[in-house]
């Protein structure tokens, strides 16, 4: 069984990751979002790709932008948190620690 538990903690970890990078990424865009790099840099494509999958289904779902500012990258870094260090990966690592 520890072989199960160590594969579900490197899993936790692994989505720890993607997660705190997806956060680093959201606000990169959106301090970028305040000088208006050149849209045709590959780096500000890719961070505006991205950013814009992760914060596409919260616009689709609620209204996010209120007097000109768009707050869908502070609900889905809310989730993030939330996700990430309150509830999925801790208890993903709760499940590996007890299955060792």
């Amino acid at each position: 069984m520890f072989v199960i538990g160590n594969l579900i903690n490197a899993l936790a970890m692994l989505l720890d990751y993607v997660l705190q990078a997806a956060s680093i990424i959201l606000i990169i865009n959106a301090l970028l979002s305040w000088v208006r790099p050149d849209p045709s840099n590959p780096i500000v494509r890719f961070l505006d790709t991205v950013s814009d999958a992760l914060c596409n289904p919260v616009r689709r779902l609620f209204p996010t932008v209120f007097g000109g500012i768009d707050i869908a990258p502070l609900i889905v870094l809310l989730a993030i948190q939330f996700i990430g260090s309150n509830f999925l990966v801790p208890t993903l690592k709760d499940i590996a620690f007890k299955m060792r």
